[in-house]
């Protein structure tokens, strides 16, 4: 089963947001990425949070144009942090959701980098690439155990 990977970035970040969903399907994962997915029509904001509900891992893409701007990022890194609240009592406490990861040098809000780690992919994309990959098929590896106790 390939990881299901929510991919938030703001508009001004899509190039970088799409070099790391290539990087992540190519690495095994299934990156869920609003331009590649929500079709014509569709209520995307509905479609926003079911893609971030059914998530293995929500990726959170910071950068100094994210932490500055208003807006669906916004949305939705709180929806996925209310979603990180709701998960099964039966994953351990220290499961992996949510993954801020930092496209370039910025703060990352205190709320998220007091409670989780963050990973950043400057100055070496391809290092960034593999620690990410690795948290994402570890915490993969560890669900279908859950699932049998």
């Amino acid at each position: 089963m390939r990881p299901e990977i929510f991919v938030a970035y703001v508009a001004e970040d899509l190039a970088q947001a799409r070099c790391l969903s290539e990087a992540l399907r190519s690495a095994g994962s299934s990156p869920w990425l609003d331009k590649d997915k929500l079709l014509p029509g569709q209520n995307w904001p509905r479609a926003i949070e079911r893609a971030i509900e059914v998530s293995d891992i929500f990726v959170a893409c910071f950068s100094p144009r994210s932490v500055l701007k208003r807006g669906q990022f916004q949305s939705e890194l709180r929806y996925a942090l209310d979603c990180a609240r709701k998960r099964p009592l039966s994953e351990p406490l220290d499961a992996v959701f949510i993954i801020p990861v930092r496209l370039e040098e910025c703060a990352v809000p205190r709320r998220i980098s007091d409670q989780v780690q963050y990973l950043d992919l400057f100055p070496d994309w391809d290092k960034g690439i593999r620690r990410l990959v690795k948290a994402i098929h570890r915490s993969a590896r560890a669900r279908p155990l859950l699932a049998l106790s």
